[in-house]
């Protein structure tokens, strides 16, 4: 996926400007396709330019009118038939994985170490996503439409950080075992 789907996705739920968008990235969508910024802004430019959004100039007191971008109809178009197309179930990166393979090459402690880390961070990921549950979909069996993907969407991710824990778990208990014997 580019990152010009997930602005086409995002815009396509609600205009905005770039400030606007990153934040949403930062809040949302950036949990499973991460952005910077500054990636976010450059992406708007070559999108605007392909015609795929549009935007408007709001005037700002004291500061620089904004752009509010939106998604135009050859945008729609673009965002159909990426969502048409097979996404490659085999691709997978995950350094931490390779870091475990090649763990007894190195310093296992530090693997053992990076492991922790990542569970640490996992675990507040997790509890964030159960707070967004909890504050946005109160009532999932009443969802539909929009509303509805977007709760699956989340529902991924807690099931994706759910499973990461109980693996992470698996590996520190293992890797401590190893370590003892």
């Amino acid at each position: 996926m580019a990152l010009e789907h997930a602005i086409l996705v995002s815009l396509t739920e609600r205009a905005g400007s770039g400030y606007e968008l990153a934040r949403r990235f930062d809040r949302s969508i950036g949990f499973f396709w991460p952005a910077t910024h500054q990636q976010i802004y450059r992406v708007l430019r070559r999108m605007d330019d392909a015609g795929w959004i549009t935007h408007t100039d709001v005037a700002q007191d004291g500061r620089p009118d904004k752009k509010v971008y939106e998604v135009s109809e050859d945008g729609r178009s673009e965002l159909a038939r990426w969502l048409a197309e097979p996404v490659d179930p085999a691709i997978l990166r995950d350094g931490l994985a390779v870091k475990l393979r090649g763990a007894s090459l190195g310093d296992t402690a530090a693997v053992l170490r990076e492991v922790e880390r990542h569970r640490a961070e996992h675990a507040t990921r997790l509890e964030t996503y159960r707070g967004i549950q909890r504050r946005d979909f109160p009532k999932p069996d009443k969802l539909n439409g929009r509303e509805l993907h977007q709760y699956l969407v989340l529902r991924g991710g807690v099931r994706a950080e759910e499973s990461f824990l109980g693996w992470c778990d698996e590996v520190i208990q293992a890797m401590r075992s190893e370590s003892t014997s």
